[in-house]
């Protein structure tokens, strides 16, 4: 009785080692369970379950790009040593050699499985995908059959049977695969990839009764529903599509973010005719598609961005407004709001609104840059100077944070004709990083402002233009310092270039050309760009 006993409570250890490694396992605390495991395996070497956790524990461990001792195939190879009846043990290991590359490792270890264990297919169509990554059609068409003798034939079969007939340009083939499935069986599927297929040969009538069929039999199923809306839309049976495309938006087993990838695709690829014509009903989809996914994300953006572009900023601007309330926790959803207001020119709320999401996410630092922009749209400049040193005083080793705010309180205090402090607030951006374009660019244009070291300002500016060679505000910056030396000349095709890229759009840029061209004697050109730079100018002050 006594040794019973014994036997008895080393079994219980046993299984409780085993217990804390699988839980250890199953929180993903990898480190330990390799730790305990191995641990375990030393003391019992015949226990197959301890070798089995080691070996799962290790390859966790090594895909996170961490080493530790041990191999996790050798480990899963004693498993199975151990009990090698065990199919999730030698699964894992082609699991093992496919993670590491090993194709051929595992494709032999699956082949063993596949004669091993007869009716598992799991191998079976591990199979197929290896051969067809080995290019092997010949042999995932053999592995098919097998799969289709044994199980009978499946939607994915059939699919994946079809998918390699293609491949082989065989579309006549591939095509019966599909016929002849779909009068054995009824699968949605099936039917939605017949009705696709008939769509790419213009087959519309025939496309649409495939698509129908499928929605007999699931109403619900989302390929049929946009295939059919396609379909209708193509033929241009707009209501129809638009009842199609609200049932699809409603649809609450379909994804959102699919539903807004084609709505999204809608919009880019509809002509201006299309959107202005049906602007209600796309309202009607986008609201639906908002009320089944309030809380989806690209639902939510392809929503608000459809109201902005259509004129109805307060509509986006509620939708995002709304999203952001009911994910407090979502830092991105918050800064879409703030960027929107800033758009609307709502400074005002901008600066309260960023300033309440700042004191929720205190280590996002660069939510108080709205701040500061907003209040340069305000022209509150001290104020800039004063959310600049809070970013200062928050991040201090955050060199990102520190250079935009030396630069914005470069950008403060030239707004105060403080260019003394302006230059200072320059130099410490430019001492972490030398070619800051942005910078670069501004302290040169303020020193040729004030007429003062234009070989310095020169350079500055010439190292802006490297870094960014079509930027027309960099060549304007340039340009007029080459003219302020007396080298127009050189100006004059350094202007002409701005003009190609967006310097037509400036008063200032135009008025400089014009002046370059003016102290070149050119002045019938001169005159052309001077009147353009002034009906600019008014232009500006009218909006």
């Amino acid at each position: 009785m006594a040794a019973t006993l014994l036997a008895w409570s080393v079994c219980l250890a046993q299984n409780g080692a085993i217990s804390t490694v699988a839980q250890k396992y199953s929180e993903g605390d990898f480190a330990t369970a390799l730790k305990l495991a191995t641990s375990l395996a030393s003391q019992e070497p015949g226990n197959d379950a301890a070798w089995y956790y080691a070996a799962m524990a290790r390859m966790a461990l090594e895909q996170k790009g961490y080493i530790f001792k041990g191999d996790g195939v050798e480990f899963m190879k004693k498993a199975i040593q151990l009990d090698s009846t065990n199919y999730w043990y030698r699964d894992r290991l082609a699991v093992f050699y496919l993670m590491r590359g090993e194709n051929e490792l595992a494709t032999a270890e699956y082949e063993k499985l596949a004669r091993d264990f007869p009716r598992k297919t799991d191998a079976y169509y591990q199979l197929v995908n290896l051969y067809l990554r080995e290019g092997n059609n010949a042999k995932a068409l053999d592995m098919l059959d097998e799969i289709d003798a044994l199980a009978g034939k499946t939607d994915p079969s059939v699919m994946t049977r079809y998918r390699i007939l293609l491949q082989q340009q065989k579309q006549e083939d591939a095509l019966a695969v599909l016929k002849e499935y779909s009068e054995e069986y009824a699968s949605p599927q099936v039917l939605s990839m017949l009705g696709e297929h008939e769509m790419g040969m213009f087959n519309d009538s025939l496309a649409l009764a495939y698509y129908d069929e499928a929605l007999a039999l699931d109403k619900d199923f989302a390929p049929a529903q946009l295939g059919k809306a396609e379909a209708l839309r193509m033929t241009r049976r707009y209501p129809e599509f638009f009842r199609a495309l609200h049932s699809l938006m409603d649809n609450e087993t379909a994804q959102g973010a699919a539903k807004a990838d084609y709505m999204v695709q809608l919009m880019q690829h509809s002509d201006p005719h299309f959107l202005r014509t049906f602007t209600p009903q796309l309202d009607t989809v986008w609201d639906t598609a908002v009320a089944r996914h309030p809380l989806d994300s690209a639902v939510v953006s392809g929503a608000g961005i459809w109201y902005y572009q259509t004129g109805r900023q307060d509509k986006s601007l509620e939708l995002f407004r709304n999203y952001a309330e009911a994910n407090p926790d979502d830092v991105g959803a918050t800064v879409t709001k703030l960027q929107l207001l800033t758009s609307l020119g709502r400074y005002e709320e901008v600066i309260a609104e960023a300033e309440k999401a700042y004191a929720r996410f205190p280590r996002e630092v660069r939510l108080l840059e709205f701040v500061s922009s907003a209040s340069y749209n305000l022209k509150d400049y001290e104020a800039m100077i004063k959310v600049c040193d809070r970013m200062l005083a928050a991040a201090p080793k955050d060199s990102a944070i520190c250079i935009a705010a030396h630069t914005i309180k470069g950008d403060a205090y030239h707004k105060l004709g403080k260019d003394g402090e302006c230059y200072k607030s320059y130099k410490k951006a430019l001492k972490i990083n030398p070619s800051y374009a942005p910078v670069l660019n501004n302290y040169a244009y303020y020193l040729a402002l004030s007429g003062k070291m234009l070989g310095q300002a020169a350079k500055m500016s010439r190292k802006a233009v490297e870094q960014e060679p079509d930027n027309a505000t960099y060549l304007d910056t340039l340009g007029w310092i080459l003219h302020l030396q007396g080298k127009d000349a050189e100006a004059k095709p350094i202007f002409k270039h701005a003009m190609l890229y967006g310097g037509k759009d400036s008063a200032v840029i135009l008025s400089h050309y014009a002046r370059v061209l003016e102290v070149l004697g050119e002045t019938d050109l001169a005159k052309v760009y001077r009147t353009q730079a002034q009906n600019k100018a008014s232009s500006d002050e009218e909006e």
